[in-house]
């Protein structure tokens, strides 16, 4: 799960009710607590702020769970993989994920968002030591807060091969088996040399 694996343009994905609602905030203006956002020109598939602002500071609860548990971050597990010839490997997923999660908000952010994102974020100063430190208002900088959440909350979830979120994915190694046969095309004489048929002999 390295991050220069991960693709930086996610596809595009059909965000659904069932996933959205769980994330959405009851109060939002927007969305009416469903997590899609209805409009003369939009589709009504197309999540909310509140949505993404809601994933994204679910993986940076789980960076902040990696960054704490320091003794058990180089703990090595053996996961399950998608490989050929292999069914898993051992990996260090917490290390995995936080790098993941630095590295992927490094090349998506623009400059002053990233500089936010540290300070506020991964740093932890409030918004005074940001302003102070960054030159900007008050405004300015909790706009760029949510822009970065709301950017960050996408990328997170639709990110592939592996997403950040939800995160007992990431974590649990979920192996979606029906996507990788189906991206496989083998003819009836492939699948035939590849199924194993023990001898049976005869009584």
């Amino acid at each position: 799960m390295a991050a220069t694996a991960l693709a930086l343009e996610p596809k595009p994905m059909e965000w659904t009710h069932s996933e959205t609602i769980g994330l959405s905030n009851v109060r939002c203006a927007k969305c009416d607590g469903t997590g899609l956002r209805p409009g003369l020109h939009r589709d009504g598939k197309s999540p909310c702020n509140c949505v993404l602002r809601n994933i994204f500071r679910a993986c940076l609860k789980r960076f902040y769970f990696c960054a704490v548990n320091e003794p058990y971050r180089s703990k090595v597990v053996l996961m399950p993989c998608q490989g050929h010839d292999v069914n898993c490997t051992w990996s260090r997923t917490s290390e995995d994920y936080m790098a993941d999660f630095y590295l992927v908000a490094k090349r998506i952010l623009a400059e002053d968002e990233f500089k936010v994102f540290r300070f506020h974020f991964l740093l932890a100063a409030d918004w005074k030591l940001c302003c102070r430190r960054l030159n900007i208002d008050r405004g300015t900088f909790f706009h760029t807060v949510y822009r970065v959440e709301q950017k960050l909350g996408r990328i997170y979830r639709e990110i592939r091969p592996y997403s950040l979120f939800p995160t007992d994915e990431y974590f649990g190694g979920t192996i979606r088996k029906a996507k990788l046969l189906a991206s496989v095309a083998l003819d009836e004489h492939e699948i035939e040399k590849a199924i194993l048929r023990p001898p049976v002999g005869r009584v």
